[in-house]
């Protein structure tokens, strides 16, 4: 079925998902006698599908849980708040790191009853089907949202989540430590699963089926989750990368194998930075990187930021300070005054993205300056900047210009690969506020101020990980108890197993 059929099926086949989930979840409690059965067969009707179509499953999943992913609680309200990329004009409570409880319920509810199960399904199906393509994409998606949740929270449901037909209502939360290791050897499964001539999967939005690029993806994912544990598991991260670097694996090897999402422009498909701005006109393009890229003649500035579109300053651009008070914020003046996010990221049909080519070519760099593969720091650290520059076309002769300068195309070393790397990866991850927020809180560059008035439940810091969900504790509080034990107070600044600087 083409790409565009199967969105518009997405609203249809979302509700049939919800409501077989919810008769899914219910115990077969009841033992039917042999005239029952003999009523249920004469009841069934034989061109009824009993199993869900994978096709329309997989492009649910896709468009339901990246839509979730860049929606206004993880995202917009989060950490592209946290990670200053964006900034707030009004209703500020977010910028200030004041979350709220529903955000984080939304959160975690919506992932875990929504995607994960979804994924989960489809590597049943495939493994019904003998698809291992389908297993495989199944387990890298899963595998993706997993390490969003765990990245977020911390210790988190991992062996026993998602087993509702078993009876487990109250999973255990595993050790992040644990779900590292346990994501990560899905990711090596599904590499090996891959045949990129084998079973057709269908429904794909993000590779139209094409299993060359899954396995590219889904490898340099694995390197993506390897290097964040670098600090905390030396071990364990140094064998998956370098099985990714050394071995017979692939990786993104181009912008053209980027793993994005492509909303549509149509009504019921857009994008969720969009979709918000038909009713809202809250967020801005932070102080923090306009100034930065101001300085540093960096030519994404025009593409990050809009000009205001009245006022003296409509000739530069004008992002606003973090963390301001309602009163504060209103006191810069009409919201037109200020630097709207740029087109390109609050288009209705601007991509979900995943996972870029510049990403990779940044972990290739560190991983050489951390001396765990051999290469050229400094040529992958350049690459990784042409990447972005191309990503969001800009041309050679420009983008040579920007390296050319000493503030920009240093030299790799041991040394200085975390400012280095840390600064630039942070203005290519544009957009991407949760990984460039885990990106940050590893590498601890660039140097952030903390937002302007922050509330109290942040004690000065900038946040290093969302509070559990308050249901947490009522429907699962043996375990949600176990797990504060183990990782410290549910507090935003306590730091995650893998935040060991």
């Amino acid at each position: 079925m083409p790409k565009q059929q199967l969105y518009y099926s997405f609203k249809l086949t979302d509700m049939f998902l919800k409501y077989s989930k919810t008769l899914l979840a219910i115990p077969l409690a009841l033992s039917l006698g042999a005239c029952e059965k003999d009523f249920d067969a004469l009841n069934t009707n034989p061109n009824n599908a009993t199993i869900g179509n994978p096709a329309y499953i997989l492009t649910n999943a896709e468009q339901a849980n990246i839509y979730r992913l860049f929606d206004v609680p993880a995202s917009q309200d989060g950490g592209l708040l946290i990670i200053q990329h964006w900034a707030k004009v009004q209703y500020t409570d977010e910028d200030r790191y004041g979350f709220r409880p529903g955000s984080y319920q939304s959160i975690w509810d919506g992932f875990y009853a929504g995607g994960l199960q979804d994924f989960n399904e489809l590597i049943r199906l495939g493994q019904a089907s003998n698809n291992p393509n389908i297993q495989a994409v199944g387990l890298i998606m899963r595998s993706y949202f997993f390490s969003v949740l765990t990245d977020l929270y911390g210790d988190i449901p991992f062996s026993e989540a998602l087993r509702v037909s078993e009876n487990i209502l109250t999973p255990k939360y595993d050790t992040q430590q644990q779900v590292y290791a346990g994501i990560l050897a899905d990711l090596k499964s599904a590499d090996g699963l891959i045949q990129a001539n084998g079973p057709e999967v269908g429904g794909d939005v993000i590779y139209d089926g094409d299993m060359t690029k899954w396995k590219r993806f889904g490898n340099s994912l694995r390197l993506r989750l390897a290097m964040r544990i670098i600090d905390a598991d030396a071990s364990l991260a140094r064998t998956n990368i370098s099985e990714v670097l050394n071995g017979t694996t692939s990786v993104l090897t181009s912008n053209s194998d980027n793993a994005q999402f492509d909303f549509l422009a149509s009504a019921a498909n857009t994008n969720p930075v969009y979709f918000n701005r038909l009713t809202r006109d809250d967020h801005r393009v932070s102080r923090t990187i306009t100034s930065r890229l101001a300085r540093l003649n960096d030519p994404r500035l025009g593409i990050y930021a809009n000009h205001p579109e009245t006022g003296d300053s409509t000739a530069f651009y004008r992002g606003v300070p973090n963390g301001l008070m309602n009163a504060a914020a209103a006191a810069l003046g009409p919201f037109s005054t200020t630097s709207k996010v740029g087109s390109a990221f609050t288009a209705a049909d601007a991509p979900g993205v995943l996972m870029t080519y510049s990403e990779l070519l940044f972990l290739k760099s560190e991983a050489i300056a951390r001396g765990i593969v051999t290469g050229n720091a400094t040529t992958e650290y350049n690459n990784a900047i042409r990447a972005s520059l191309t990503q969001y076309g800009i041309g050679a002769t420009e983008a040579a210009t920007y390296i050319a300068q000493p503030s920009v195309g240093v030299t790799i070393t041991a040394n200085n690969y975390k400012q280095a790397i840390g600064t630039q990866k942070w203005i290519a991850l544009y957009g991407q506020g949760i990984e460039a927020w885990s990106e940050w809180r590893r590498l601890d560059y660039p140097t952030l101020k903390v937002a302007t008035s922050p509330v109290a439940a942040a004690a000065s810091k900038i946040p290093v990980r969302f509070r559990y969900p308050q249901n947490e504790q009522s429907t699962n509080n043996a375990s949600y108890t176990a797990a504060v034990a183990n990782q410290g107070p549910d507090v935003l600044t306590t730091k995650l197993w893998w935040d060991k600087l």
